[in-house]
């Protein structure tokens, strides 16, 4: 998908976003659990979350990932597309996350990558040996990230941009497809979060790959509209910038990215 005339305050960014399940292996260690199904393991991590925190949502380093999905803009070219294949492993997708942001040095952009994303992704990657000394720079190898890196919340390099809307503050937050749908975006399609174990329990890996990717085109169209709200695109390089996004799914084969545009057209 290529489209000329960047606008030059989207130029090089990677927009991301993870799926993921309970690690049953983990769960099993740490319950003192064996040989049962990997479904009856998931179902006692969730109650023994629930019995200490009132919540069935696992630690996050009881998370494993099963989809990474990114929309890059950087140059003349804009892509949407979800790491790895459907049958890669965990250790694969994380690797090519980490290798993806050593080679292009993006401006990382989520909604919440700062409260999960990032940290299950720390925490796979320490747990598969994924080196990643680009992304942890602060300073050590290059001075300029000690002033701006991936890692320090009030920093540029990341824009978690449900965490700056909400001013940092946890009562202020808001869901990604409620922000999305106000704006006149897609929002949720096909499925959610809470959806993803019984898909993937369904060997349905497409239909979350694909649901993972509607996710980051909503994350990069709010994105878009903050970045216009701040000052950093114009009334005609936002304008742009959306056009090169109908255009590249107008373009796109795939059938979920055809119904997304298709749900934007009528959200306006």
């Amino acid at each position: 998908m290529r489209r000329t005339g960047l606008a030059a305050h989207v130029n090089n960014c990677l927009i991301f976003d993870i799926e993921t399940v309970p690690d049953t292996e983990l769960g099993a260690q740490e319950l003192g659990l064996t040989k049962i199904p990997d479904d009856s393991i998931a179902q006692a991590m969730f109650f023994h979350q629930a019995q200490k925190s009132g919540s069935e949502f696992l630690p996050l380093h009881q998370h494993r990932v099963v989809a990474i999905s990114v929309v890059l803009r950087n140059g003349e070219d804009f892509k949407v597309l979800s790491l790895g294949e459907p049958d890669s492993d965990e250790a694969e997708l994380v690797r090519l996350f980490f290798d993806g942001v050593a080679h292009y040095q993006p401006t990382l952009v989520s909604w919440n990558g700062s409260g999960f994303d990032l940290p299950v992704l720390h925490y796979r990657a320490l747990k598969h040996g994924v080196r990643a000394p680009a992304y942890w720079d602060v300073g050590e190898h290059n001075r300029e990230a000690r002033f701006n890196n991936y890692l320090g919340r009030f920093h540029w390099r990341h824009i978690d941009v449900m965490d700056v809307l909400a001013g940092y503050q946890a009562r202020a937050k808001a869901r990604l497809d409620v922000i999305a749908t106000m704006l006149g975006f897609p929002g949720k399609m096909g499925m959610s979060g809470a959806h993803v174990w019984d898909a993937f329990r369904a060997g349905e890996i497409d239909a979350i790959r694909n649901y993972c990717e509607t996710d980051v085109l909503n994350t990069y169209l709010v994105f878009l509209r903050f970045q216009y709200m701040r000052g950093e695109l114009t009334d005609s390089t936002l304008k742009t910038e959306l056009q090169v996004v109908r255009d590249a799914l107008a373009a796109a084969p795939e059938t979920h990215l055809q119904e997304f545009l298709s749900a934007w057209n009528e959200g306006g």
